[in-house]
C-alpha cells in the first residue's frame, strides 16, 4: 500500500486497521515532509474507506518520533528558502488527525518530541509504555512547542502544560497519564497483542481495557505543588520572580529556574503567550496561530542559532539575540501574533 511515503513511512491493512510505521529509526523516525504528504494522503483515503475502522500509527526502532527533521530546515532556511510548505502541511495534517472521523491510535513506545507530538497525541488514543518520554523542549533551540502544542499543553492541569514548554524538561508515561497527555499506559510486551486485538475488533477502546494498567505518578506531590504555584503566575516575569524567591530553599525551584534561564529569553516570551492564548483556542485557531509565529522565527536569528549550537556545533552555547528576558521587546512579542501579510494558515 504507497502513498507515496518510500522507506520513510510504511502503510498496511491489517483486519479492520490501516497501520501507519515510522520507518527511520536510524533517524529516530524524525518527521520529513514526504511522510507528512503521505500520512495525510493516507487519512484521506482511509476515512471514506468502509473498510477501515480505525488507523494505528507506531514506529521501528527506539524512538517513536524524536521531532521534525530540524537540519533539513536548518540547511534550507540558511540557504534564503525557509520551508514555510513542509510546516504548513505538518499543521494541517496535525489539524486533520485531531478532527479524525474514525479511532486513531498512537503506540508509543519511546522518546516522542516535536512532530512525532503532532502525529500521535491528537489522536483519539494515546498509549505510552514505560519505555516512553514525552518533551516539547523547543524553547532550548529557539523555536517554540508547536504541531499544536499550543493546545496540548494549554489543556494540561495543574500548570503542568506551562512547566513542560517553559523548561522542555521530559516526563515518563505516568506523568503524562496523570497530566492527561496520554489515554492509556501500557507495558511494552503486550504492545503487538494489541496491535493484533484492535486490528481484528476494530475496537480500541475495548481492548485497551484489557492491558491498561494505570502507571504511577512520577512526579512528587511537593514538585506538583510547586508547579500549580509557580507556573500559574500571569506573565513570565511572574513565573520567574516567583521560581527566584523560592529557589533559595527549594531545589526544584532551583532546578527549573536554572533550565529555563538556559533557553532563548524571546522563545520564553513567545511560548508563555502561545500556551496563555491556546487555553481559549479550537485546534484550527491554534494551528493558524502557531503558523504565524512559525513564518516570524523562520526569518529570525535564535532558531538558526539554536540548531546550530546543539546540532552543528554540538555542545557549544547559544548567543541569544536579546540574551536575557528583559531584553525583549512588548512589541516585538506581540508581532509573532499578527496576522500574516499573505493571508493566514488555510486548513
Amino acid at each position: 500500500m504507497d502513498f507515496g511515503g518510500g522507506d520513510q513511512i510504511r502503510f498496511e491493512r491489517l483486519g479492520l486497521a490501516g497501520v501507519v510505521t515510522l520507518t527511520r529509526p536510524k533517524a529516530l523516525n524524525a518527521i520529513t515532509h514526504q511522510m507528512v504528504k503521505a500520512l495525510s494522503a493516507a487519512l484521506d483515503a482511509w476515512a471514506d474507506d468502509p473498510a477501515v475502522a480505525v488507523v494505528i500509527i507506531k514506529a521501528e526502532g527506539k524512538a517513536f518520533s524524536a521531532g521534525g527533521d530540524i537540519l533539513d530546515v536548518y540547511k534550507a532556511g540558511k540557504a534564503g528558502n525557509p520551508p514555510v510548505d513542509f510546516f504548513a502541511d505538518e499543521y494541517r495534517l496535525n489539524a486533520k488527525i485531531a478532527r479524525y472521523r474514525k479511532p486513531y491510535v498512537a503506540l508509543i513506545d519511546g522518546i516522542v518530541m516535536g512532530g512525532g507530538v503532532g502525529v500521535s497525541f491528537h489522536g483519539s488514543h494515546r498509549v505510552m509504555t514505560e519505555n516512553a518520554q514525552f518533551a516539547m523542549p523547543e524553547v532550548g533551540i529557539g523555536f517554540f512547542p508547536d504541531v499544536g502544542g499550543s493546545t496540548l499543553l494549554a489543556d494540561l492541569g495543574g500548570s503542568f502544560g506551562m512547566y513542560l514548554g517553559l523548561t522542555g524538561k521530559r516526563v515518563g508515561y505516568g506523568d503524562a497519564l496523570w497530566s492527561g497527555l496520554t489515554t492509556h499506559t501500557v507495558q511494552a510486551e503486550y504492545l503487538d497483542g494489541l496491535l493484533d486485538n484492535i486490528a481484528e475488533t476494530g475496537d480500541p477502546g475495548t481492548e485497551l481495557r484489557e492491558v491498561f494498567r494505570p502507571a504511577p505518578r512520577q512526579t512528587d506531590a511537593s514538585a506538583l505543588h510547586a508547579i500549580a504555584r509557580h507556573f500559574s503566575l500571569g506573565s513570565l516575569p511572574d513565573i520567574v520572580a516567583s521560581l527566584k524567591s523560592a529557589a533559595r530553599s527549594d531545589e526544584f525551584a532551583a532546578e527549573c529556574l536554572a533550565a529555563m534561564l538556559k533557553k532563548s529569553p524571546t522563545s520564553l516570551r513567545v511560548t508563555f503567550r502561545a500556551i496563555s492564548t491556546g487555553l481559549t483556542l479550537d485546534i484550527e485557531e491554534c494551528m493558524r496561530m502557531e503558523f504565524r509565529i512559525l513564518n516570524r522565527m523562520l526569518k529570525g536569528h535564535d532558531f538558526y542559532e539554536g540548531i546550530r549550537a546543539a546540532l552543528i556545533d554540538k555542545g557549544s552555547t547559544p548567543r541569544w539575540v536579546p540574551d536575557h528576558l528583559e531584553g525583549v521587546d512588548p512589541a516585538a512579542v506581540e508581532a509573532y501574533f499578527a496576522p500574516l501579510a499573505d493571508g493566514d494558515l488555510e486548513l
